[in-house]
């Protein structure tokens, strides 16, 4: 057990390989209940979160429909990255990241001033958040809480469903994750988290750690809040241009300052040629456009070697040969395009000349 934003959070529960196995080639899951729920709601929430968020949040026209954005701030900058879905009846639920969450909420409130908004922003600390991710995720919650079996067989990614079930009484099941595998996330009333987990565990789930989603993540080439990126960040130089609205005449927070800057870097993956290293966050990249920097990195248990996200000049080309520098000694890495893993399918393999 670790300290994290204010919660003991489990690095594993025995094996941190074998957990990242597990949700690769089963199902396995993790208690999230340290990032924070929070309902945005009211007449004007609609104009608002347009207003707030960098992504188009006029694509959720439809209850239950769920999309990634950028919340900035008025540089640019990432205050945090976050999934908002459209409940219905003028409320959306932002779910934002535990070490962000008490800034998010003082920023979302200064927006709220500073547009006149009508709207409420209301944190459901009331609410476990439990995430099964896997090929086998859903099965295994079917097989766990049969009554959400109904209603989410036909969730498309990035939607989401309210179910009444026992034991947990309303449950919204998203068909969401952070693991590069398919699975849902499930919100709840707190007070029956520890049911939920052990029907879970009794229908062959495994429990998982900080340490397996960390490796799960980074090879599926998903973003880490404070690592990846950061509220001195662009999106457009954190390999998240595709969540920004940039197209549409819509005036958001960050939008001028984005239009101003040019991006001068770009988030790339770096996959070590040689055995025995392991790439880690803040280690120097050199290039033969210029020198990087690894922001996360990490053994890649699917792959069997060390992988990375690495912010990189903005010539630097997928298949070029760099450099990264480890105390004394310089590890030969090639430049890929993320994701190294998704579905349980191995997306970036060695190339000749590679440490077999």
């Amino acid at each position: 057990m670790v300290p994290f934003a204010g919660w003991d959070m489990p690095v594993h529960y025995g094996s941190q390989i074998e957990e990242h196995h597990a949700v690769r080639r089963a199902a396995g899951m993790f208690d999230v209940s340290h990032m924070l729920a929070v309902d945005v709601g009211g007449p004007g929430a609609r104009d608002f979160l347009r207003r707030a968020l960098a992504n188009r949040i006029d694509r959720l026209q439809a209850p239950g429909a769920a999309l990634y954005s950028c919340l900035l701030n008025d540089a640019g900058g990432v205050v945090d990255d976050l999934i908002v879905s459209f409940l219905g009846a003028e409320v959306f639920r932002l779910v934002v990241n535990a070490g962000t969450a008490e800034g998010d909420l003082a920023w979302l409130d200064a927006l709220r001033q500073r547009f006149e908004a009508a709207v409420s922003i209301r944190p459901r600390r009331d609410l476990a958040l439990l995430a099964v991710q896997g090929p086998q995720a859903r099965e295994h919650v079917w097989r766990a809480l049969p009554e959400t079996r109904a209603a989410s067989e036909a969730l498309a990614p990035f939607h989401c469903v309210e179910v009444h079930c026992a034991p947990a009484g309303t449950v919204t099941v998203s068909r969401t994750g952070y693991t590069g595998e398919d699975g849902f996330e499930l919100a709840f009333p707190a007070g029956h988290a520890e049911e939920v987990w052990r029907r879970l565990a009794a229908a062959g789930v495994t429990p998982c750690g900080l340490g397996a989603r960390d490796t799960l993540r980074l090879e599926a080439g998903l973003n880490l809040y404070g690592q990846d990126m950061d509220e001195r960040t662009s999106p457009l130089e954190a390999g998240l241009a595709w969540t920004v609205d940039l197209k549409s005449g819509r005036d958001f927070v960050g939008r001028e300052a984005l239009q101003r800057a040019a991006p001068r870097w770009q988030l790339l993956g770096l996959l070590l040629r040689e055995r025995g290293g392991v790439l880690r966050s803040h280690q120097s990249v050199t290039t033969e456009r210029g020198a990087g920097e690894i922001t996360s990195g990490t053994f890649s248990p699917t792959l069997g070697r060390s992988i990375a996200l690495a912010r990189l000049p903005l010539r630097v080309a997928v298949g070029a040969r760099a450099a990264v520098s480890v105390r004394d000694k310089l590890l030969d890495v090639r430049v890929v395009k993320p994701p190294f893993v998704r579905y349980g399918k191995i997306l970036v393999h060695p190339e000749e000349g590679d440490a077999p």
